[in-house]
């Protein structure tokens, strides 16, 4: 659709709600894989991290819950590409736990940074468009910035491994969100940019 006030392409907001409610719902259904398979390398190589890793798997868990019950009032539906979430997500913990805690923390920093990051877009669009689901993602990344702020902590070092994996994480990351979401994650983040500048 076309304004004609401006020439600007306009898209409905609903089609984009319903987007954002899938990309998170998938979203948190890969985090709880990645913390899944790390947390089963980790009773065998580092079990010390193991409590943290579940604590952060349960609320993964719960975000998931919320984000499918959001759905149904908004005609949503899971997204069709949650088998590359849930592959992706085994993978990459699997893969993260094999290179030590650290790479564990890295990998929880990438993911929570880039998430962090689309949360802010989402909740700029959402304000006053769909003020309650504005109030859920806001709690829930509240959840998601004290994981980022633990990784962070966590860390024992930052050196090469830190510097190759982080942007190599946070792209794929990225990647994921714009095809579960049909590129409208790009489309947001602009149209955010244009209302603050």
């Amino acid at each position: 659709m076309v304004n004609p006030a401006n020439g600007a392409t306009e898209r409905d907001p609903a089609i984009t709600v319903r987007r954002i409610l899938k990309v998170n719902h998938a979203g948190e259904f890969g985090a709880i894989r990645i913390y899944g398979a790390q947390i089963w390398m980790a009773r065998r190589l580092f079990p010390d991290i193991v409590p943290a890793l579940s604590h952060m798997r349960e609320d993964e868990i719960e975000h998931c819950r919320l984000f499918r019950e959001a759905m149904p009032a908004r005609q949503a539906k899971p997204c069709r590409v949650m088998a590359f979430w849930s592959l992706g997500g085994f993978v990459l913990g699997f893969l993260t736990a094999l290179g030590g805690r650290n790479m564990v923390w890295i990998c929880t920093e990438a993911v929570e940074s880039t998430v962090h990051r689309h949360l802010e877009d989402q909740l700029a669009f959402l304000h006053a468009r769909d003020p309650e689901l504005h109030s859920l993602i806001a709690s829930i990344q509240d959840e998601e910035l004290a994981h980022l702020r633990e990784a962070e902590q966590n860390q024992t070092r930052r050196g090469l491994g830190h510097k190759l994996l982080l942007p190599a994480i946070a792209s794929l990351t990225d990647l994921m969100i714009w095809l579960s979401t049909w590129g409208d994650s790009s489309w947001m983040r602009a149209e955010m940019a244009r209302a603050k500048g």
